[in-house]
């Protein structure tokens, strides 16, 4: 079986914002999609390991485009394992146009943990390490995900989280928070500008009605730092985020 998967999509016209190109957000859920087709169709998706009572956790994604698909138009994902480790695997991805053309990259981390205890699993010990012959050299020409340090003391917006940002795992979506994060910039911003890269890190799990509050840094040249923290007195950090805009 080829190691690099390969999905086609149209971008639908509810899968795009007010300027006719594909949100961002849509984009988050295709990557994700894609992640699992290529680990299912390779005995490793999310349906398998659930009957051993594990799941795989998202831990790091990093998207960076060139330019988004335009409403009605073909485009395709492309996606591979570039490493696996002991508690972590990398995941690749491309976003071609409709002409085939690369014009997007994305970098994910990803862990496997055991859906009782919430603890790690030994990718390695798994299925014999079986993961590992998927791993694939297929060059990925963007830098991967950064730390992100955010230094803001007091929040620019305050939500409590709703019906439309919990999922199937009972807490909220992991690229619910990537629209979050997007909804705390003008509409004229998105006019004139576009975002050029996104970084998310995912620290904790927050759930229904949990309050989250987003701090922020303007790190100068478009770049932006962000912090979300769940709770009214406790304040733990659920994730972090960066967008550079051009």
């Amino acid at each position: 079986m080829n190691k690099i998967g390969t999905y086609k999509f149209v971008a639908e016209p509810f899968h795009v914002d007010f300027t006719g190109r594909l949100t961002l957000g849509v984009l988050g859920n295709h990557l994700l999609n894609c992640a699992g087709f290529h680990a299912t169709e390779r005995g490793f998706g999310m349906a398998t390991i659930n009957e051993d009572n594990y799941t795989w956790v998202l831990s790091r994604l990093a998207i960076e485009m060139d330019e988004m698909p335009r409403q009605y138009e073909d485009f395709g994902v492309q996606t591979w394992v570039e490493n696996v480790y002991r508690l972590f695997t990398d995941r690749n991805f491309a976003v071609t146009d409709k002409d085939g053309r690369r014009i997007g990259y994305a970098r994910s981390v990803w862990a496997m943990i055991n859906m009782t205890t919430r603890k790690p699993v030994d990718l390695l010990a798994m299925h014999n390490g079986h993961i590992a012959d998927y791993v694939c050299d297929e060059p990925c020409p963007i830098d991967k995900p950064s730390r992100i340090k955010v230094q803001a003391k007091e929040p620019v917006c305050i939500l409590q989280a709703k019906y439309s940002d919990i999922d199937v795992n009972g807490h909220v979506n992991s690229i619910r928070y990537i629209e979050h994060v997007l909804d705390l910039f003008p509409l004229d911003y998105y006019r004139n500008r576009r975002v050029r890269r996104f970084e998310m890190a995912y620290v904790a799990e927050s759930y229904y009605g949990d309050t989250l509050s987003f701090y922020l840094d303007d790190e100068g040249d478009g770049r932006y730092a962000v912090e979300i923290k769940k709770g009214v007195e406790t304040k733990e950090t659920v994730c972090r985020a960066l967008v550079v805009f051009v």
